[in-house]
């Protein structure tokens, strides 16, 4: 059988993993099996938390338009209700940039919405 080697194949593979893991702490970044490692915790987290920051900004943007809602006396529950009763298809995003930037804007929504 005749001999293989794997020279590039290993060093490339190693080398990629070596990239993704720049900038991590100490012995981390610069060998390859904790690099390794750290790199497949890495990947798992930043797969997860990009579907948990939909639902952080969303516990945000409550956050937000309750506290402007608070200020007018209007709890967020009567509000979304209202607003769905109104047939007004205003997201959660907007709401809480309006209450933000255009409180005069976000008021007469809560007005129209009564």
């Amino acid at each position: 059988m005749s001999r293989v080697k794997r020279g590039n194949v290993a060093r490339n593979r190693r080398k990629k993993v070596l990239k993704l893991a720049k900038g991590f702490r100490g012995a981390s970044s610069k060998l390859f099996r904790p690099a390794h490692q750290a790199v497949l915790n890495a990947l798992t987290h930043a797969y997860k938390d990009r579907r948990l920051k939909k639902r952080d900004f969303r516990v945000l943007w409550i956050a937000r338009i309750n506290a402007a809602l608070d200020v007018l006396g209007v709890s967020y529950s009567k509000f979304t209700g209202a607003l769905k009763k109104k047939n007004i298809l205003i997201n959660r995003k907007v709401l809480s940039e309006l209450a933000i930037q255009e409180p005069a804007v976000f008021q007469h929504i809560v007005e129209i919405s009564r």
